[in-house]
């Protein structure tokens, strides 16, 4: 019994020094889940963060199937070129999550004006209502759209052929009108 508990301890020991030098985390620390950007995308999140933005969030009626403000409907307002922007992954979050008031740009988060989480504003707070967005999001579908804005469009210019390649994955018609 007792060299069970001096394994048991040694066991504990070993365990709580990592073998990378990383810092060892408390019991007392909260834990917090890795973020979905801290290492590159896999090919099969990135195809869902495509999914979202052309079908559920239909980013496309506005900034266009290329991200490049070119919307798809006429109907839609005109949504910023967003390969283009300036915004880091952290402000893109933002501005999924919270849309930009006063403007044509929803919020993609159901409780982004419920309790102050966006901008420090709520409802009352706006000087005219938020458009309704085609859906809203989970963190993990914005995690998702946001690595995938940030892998093929966020400051990769205009739209070429062999980007429209890269951008679908394949040379799809919609590339055939570049040369």
């Amino acid at each position: 019994m007792r060299t069970a508990l001096q394994l048991t301890a040694v066991a504990t020991v070993l365990l709580a020094i990592p073998a990378n030098g990383a810092r060892v985390v408390s019991l007392a620390e909260p834990l917090v889940a890795p973020t979905a950007h801290a290492q590159a995308p896999d090919a099969a999140d990135v195809a869902e963060g495509m999914r979202l933005y052309l079908q559920k969030g239909d980013c496309q009626a506005c900034h266009g199937w290329a991200a490049d403000g070119r919307k798809m409907d006429s109907q839609m307002p005109d949504g910023s070129n967003l390969r283009e922007t300036k915004l880091d992954r952290a402000r893109l979050i933002m501005t999924i999550k919270c849309g930009r008031p006063g403007t044509g740009m929803p919020a993609f988060d159901k409780f982004a004006y419920s309790d102050g989480r966006c901008y420090g504003m709520k409802q009352a707070d706006l000087k005219s209502p938020m458009p309704d967005p085609p859906a809203t999001f989970q963190q993990r579908e914005i995690d998702l759209l946001a690595d995938f804005l940030m892998l093929k469009v966020v400051g990769k210019g205009p739209m070429d052929r062999a980007k429209c390649v890269e951008y679908w994955g394949s040379d799809v018609d919609a590339c055939r009108e570049f040369k």
